[in-house]
């Protein structure tokens, strides 16, 4: 089995595989409570798999001050 896309690639996007995986996740609990998906015709049917063509397709992103905000509002 082939993981698509691959994590070479993902990493092009976000660098850290911690912070890939942490992203992927949250998004992909979105996706399940009924968020629509933001690429168009995702060919994954799972969560994780469309997350992951978000991230590939440069739709989801991530940014130090997105982790800086959240943390700020979460204290």
């Amino acid at each position: 089995m082939m993981l698509e896309p691959s994590i070479d690639s993902l990493q092009k996007q976000i660098k850290s595989k911690y912070t890939l995986v942490t992203l992927s996740a949250r998004r992909a609990r979105e996706l399940k409570q009924g968020s629509a998906p933001m690429v168009d015709n995702p060919t994954s049917s799972q969560q994780v798999g469309v997350a992951l063509e978000e991230i590939n397709s440069g739709k989801l992103t991530y940014s130090e001050a997105d982790n800086i905000q959240e943390r700020t509002e979460t204290t």
